[in-house]
């Protein structure tokens, strides 16, 4: 085996072992025996568990980061929340071990770590097109940030939830997603306020 043959076997072998128990719980002698190689094999490509679990963590997040700007195509801003909310369906659907890692050890509601700062990441591009509806309906266009955290955490928190049931399909629960966001940014009112009932 070559050294780049290697070290993709010990990056398979440690994503497989991360999506199944975690970081915490997975050691390096664990990713050596399971890939049939010595500790210091490990170390010698990657210094540990942590520069392996580094590596997995890194190409997870540049997929689904891909994934969801790839699928953002064309103005229309309805459109757009469709596309994103199924292309992270679709993302744990097909690379359920990858958001295993990128959820199990950094928890969507937190403020720091990996799964957290994508969608910080994610919720930038959705401010983007936030900010020309919420002037086009006479809105704050400086609340569009606090909006895009708002959808982005739901969709992301709803993917959570999806990643265990599976029921419904993922077609399903993105119409779900986007009824829910959509037709209340279209009700949105300019002042809301605490206690008002219609």
């Amino acid at each position: 085996m070559t050294g780049t043959q290697r070290r993709e076997q010990l990056l398979d072998v440690g994503r497989a072992l991360f999506a199944e128990k975690g970081f915490e719980a997975t050691s390096t002698e664990e990713i050596a025996a399971r890939a049939g190689v010595s500790k210091p094999v490990v170390y010698e490509h990657f210094g540990g568990k942590e520069g392996v679990y580094a590596v997995v963590v890194d190409r997870e997040m540049r997929s689904l980061m891909n994934r969801i700007t790839s699928a953002l195509t064309g103005d229309n801003p309805r459109a757009l929340v469709e596309q994103a909310a199924l292309a992270l369906l679709t993302y744990i659907e097909e690379e359920t071990d990858g958001f295993r890692i990128l959820v199990r050890d950094s928890p969507v509601a937190t403020s720091t770590g990996t799964f957290s700062t994508l969608l910080n990441d994610i919720a930038s591009q959705v401010e983007y097109i936030l900010v020309r509806e919420f002037g086009e309906r006479e809105l704050n266009p400086k609340l569009a940030g606090m909006y895009a955290q708002m959808l982005v955490g739901m969709v992301a928190l709803t993917g959570q939830w999806w990643l265990e049931v599976r029921k419904p399909d993922r077609e399903e629960v993105a119409a779900h997603l986007v009824n829910l966001g959509w037709n209340g940014l279209k009700g949105l009112e300019a002042n809301p306020k605490l206690g008002q009932t219609k």
